[in-house]
């Protein structure tokens, strides 16, 4: 190893003693005029520009002043690169590039200003003869029938990537009015290289020339709005552009461009982009243009089935239904728009949020989402669903959220008007005349409730508990819970049967901690309230027992994942002491879970899937850690306050009306077995009647047993 290294040494001192820098300044001068002379001697313009010695002598030039870079002891530039400079070598190849001569020497010339860019390690893009080419180069991309995609993307790329690293420098490449150094403190305080006239100057001082060049282009773009605002959207406009373009590799490298863009450091660096540029408008622009591509015709179910998306995503599967291709692009789009607003510094990332909001939110989706056409009202929700799902960066779904839901905190009334009309219309959608609609919508909230982001929870529900006014204070001023046990209700009295008390014999291995569900004090045991659920359907109501693996215990792993996502937002950990009510003041649930108990109210006359998405919504918000919500949605024990009503109240009234109904259907539980082995594919389906009160009972049972599970990780935690 040692003469190897030996060896190494003597061969770089043998090749610098061979190449002093005198002779790499001659051998820079003698292949640029190689390349000029061509243009003297051709007599051929139609030879393309890969046939010819210029990308060799252009490879020469770059390896040459890449050398020297290396070379160089001091920050001082080398005479090859004065040489450059000074002769505007880079001001001659962009004009070869934009006359197409010879053919195919545009994408010559951007290699060759890629690997430039890449490979030099000095700051260059803020002299004048640097940043000026390379302005004229960025109009030169994205125009239409371009043969150099993948060049111009790498090219775009590559300054990107120099931008990263010396971020002071966008003003130049943007052609602002206000160079970011004067609101960026930072980017004042390092070292420059400029060239101003063919004049050079060394690292680490700003010539006081530069700062007049600046003023001067500012200046001369002040007097002509036209180039101005040409310039300044070119290098943003193509970045977004070349997005589209269908090699996917071109448009990762546009991608990962904008990405850099919008993640430079310095808020003097986001401040400019937010307010010099169309970087905005022009992301929104194009997913508002994505979003218009979408069929009319497109089926919800295969939405439902669509998989989540990535900007990343390579499209290798061919086209399984009719607008999947339209769907797909707006989704990658998508979710590159808010992997942009989550890189972005925050004043992007707002400017960005609610350019979104206005163009999109409020110009496009929402007049779709309030139409009165019941085909378009169904595809515009189950779109809303889907672009939910897509959204995670704070911001973006901040926007989001207060766009469906508004700003409203304050407590709802029954008879109050609607402050806000698509939180209305889309809670009363979730009651619609066509079931489709109401699923699709009931969906949305369920995703909608996915979502980290304290204010839909309040918005929907807490806000109408926070006074805890569903609780009639007791006369001895406790906290209105009833004082008798379960056995001790008539109504289930009959119905608490042997094999019941073994549920509570399990239950018993718990510790014996009392359940907080609405009573600080712990006076209800788990056990009694687990029961409380268990045993509320009746036993010739229930299927469980007839089927293997069907207890209640199914249910505790699923609820696991729910009640594992601990969004607490500074929840207290027990309800809050009841306050006098206000006189003529009747509690009201909020027209959300209104809507929600008026549909399991009717659980025994609606569809099953309609049945399945309404008891999903209730125990994705029962899971919620907050102690209201526990003792309104999951304690049965709880003492009502008048013209009130509970999740179990409403389920208590809907087993009387169940119980009503089995007396008039014969071989009720063999029928309903028959059912659910129907629902499980164990046995094939049959004409009978009865089938939607049949379903809604196996519904009811298995939404009992999943309260009860949820109970039970709420205790133990």
């Amino acid at each position: 190893m040692d003469v190897f290294s030996r060896l190494t040494a003597l061969f770089q001192q043998a090749l610098e003693a061979r190449e002093p820098s005198v002779n790499l300044l001659e051998s820079f001068v003698e292949h640029w005029k190689g390349i000029t002379n061509y243009y003297i001697e051709s007599t051929d313009d139609t030879i393309p520009a890969r046939d010819t010695d210029i990308p060799w002598r252009l490879r020469q030039m770059l390896d040459i002043l890449v050398y020297e870079e290396r070379q160089q002891e001091s920050e001082e530039t080398g005479p090859c690169m004065e040489y450059l400079l000074q002769h505007k070598i880079l001001e001659t190849l962009c004009t070869l590039a934009k006359a197409q001569y010879p053919p195919g020497m545009n994408q010559q010339v951007l290699a060759f200003f890629s690997k430039l860019l890449a490979q030099i390690q000095q700051p260059v893009l803020h002299i004048i003869n640097v940043y000026r080419p390379v302005q004229k180069m960025i109009r030169l991309c994205a125009r239409p029938g371009s043969q150099t995609e993948r060049e111009e993307a790498q090219f775009l790329l590559v300054i990107c990537s120099r931008l990263k690293q010396d971020p002071y420098v966008l003003s130049y490449i943007l052609e602002v009015k206000k160079a970011i150094a004067s609101s960026d403190p930072s980017s004042t305080s390092r070292g420059d290289v400029a060239q101003v006239d063919g004049g050079t100057s060394s690292a680490g001082q700003v010539p006081s020339g530069l700062q007049q060049e600046s003023t001067a282009c500012e200046i001369a773009q002040a007097g002509d709005p036209d180039q101005q605002s040409h310039s300044m959207c070119s290098f943003e406009r193509n970045a977004v552009d070349f997005s589209f373009v269908q090699k996917s590799r071109v448009a990762l490298k546009a991608h990962e461009g904008l990405l850099l863009l919008v993640a430079l450091p310095g808020e003097g660096t986001a401040v400019s982009l937010a307010e010099n540029t169309r970087l905005c408008e022009m992301v929104t622009e194009r997913l508002c243009e994505l979003y218009s591509l979408i069929p009319s015709s497109l089926d919800p179910a295969d939405i439902y089935g669509f998989p989540q998306m990535e900007w990343r995503w390579e499209s290798d599967e061919d086209a399984s239904f009719p607008g999947r291709e339209q769907l797909e692009d707006f989704l990658v789009w998508l979710d590159f728009c808010n992997q942009l607003v989550k890189e972005a510094q925050m004043v992007l990332s707002v400017k960005l949020a609610k350019a979104i909001h206005h163009q999109w939110f409020a110009a496009v989706l929402q007049p779709q989402l309030l139409q009165m056409s019941e085909a378009g009202m169904l595809l515009t929700t189950t779109l809303l669903s889907c672009i939910v799902r897509h959204v995670s960066a704070p911001t973006l779904l901040e926007e989001l959220v207060h766009f469906v839901l508004g700003d409203q905190r304050d407590l709802e009334h029954r008879a109050s008007p609607q402050t806000f009309s698509l939180r209305h219309h889309l809670i009363e959608h979730c009651n619609h005349i066509s079931d489709e609609i109401s699923i699709a919508t009931l969906r949305f909230f369920e995703e909608l409730l996915q979502k980290s982001h304290e204010h839909i929870l309040f918005n929907l529900v807490l806000r109408n508990l926070a006074q805890r006014n569903y609780v009639a204070p007791s006369p001895s001023g406790g906290s209105g819970a009833e004082d008798r046990e379960l056995e001790e209700d008539p109504f289930f009295t009959d119905m608490y049967l042997e094999s019941d008390f073994e549920h509570s014999r399990q239950l018993a291995a718990f510790p014996e901690r009392r359940c907080e569900l609405g009573h600080p004090s712990g006076e209800t045991q788990v056990a009694n309230i687990v029961n409380s659920f268990l045993c509320l359907v009746p036993q010739e109501a229930k299927t469980s027992q007839y089927v293997k693996g069907a207890g209640y215990e199914t249910y505790i792993h699923d609820a696991h994942k729910l009640v594992s996502v601990r969004l607490k937002w500074g929840w207290p950990q027990f309800p809050e002491p009841l306050a006098p009510l206000p006189v003529n003041s009747d509690f009201f649930e909020g027209h959300f879970l209104q809507v929600l108990f008026d549909r399991i109210a009717h659980i025994l006359e609606q569809p099953y899937e309609l049945n399945l998405q309404v008891t999903s919504v209730l125990s994705r918000l029962a899971a919620f850690p907050h102690p209201h919500l526990h003792e309104y949605l999951l304690d049965p024990y709880i003492s009502l306050a008048p013209r009130s009503r509970s999740l179990f109240s409403v389920l208590v009234r809907v087993i009387g009306d169940l119980m009503q109904r089995i007396q008039h259907i014969p071989n009720f539980t063999e029928k309903l077995v028959h059912i659910r082995k129907q629902l499980m594919g164990l046995e094939s389906e049959s004409a009978m009647d009865h089938v939607a009160l049949l379903k809604g009972v196996i519904v009811l049972e298995e939404f009992c047993k999943e309260l009860a599970a949820v109970v039970i990780l709420h205790a133990s935690e």
